[in-house]
């Protein structure tokens, strides 16, 4: 079930949303949901992140570049 979410943003904020929803041919309540689902992506990552990073740490794994190793 969608939701509506109501918040305030400064005029140039918006201003560049609809540029944006022009030149993407996207509407701006699309780019919006889109960004968030990615905020959030990515927030989730880094706190699992976070959560793992003693046990790598533990195991020698230090860099992004150790774990393709």
């Amino acid at each position: 079930m969608n939701q509506t979410l109501t918040i305030r943003i400064s005029d140039d904020i918006k201003e560049e949303l609809n540029e944006l929803s022009k030149e993407e041919n996207k509407p701006v309540s699309d780019i919006v949901r889109e960004s968030l689902k990615k905020y959030l992506t990515i927030y989730k990552f880094r706190k699992l992140r976070n959560m793992v990073l003693p046990f790598a740490e533990a195991q020698g794994i230090l860099t992004d570049e150790d774990i393709l190793k």
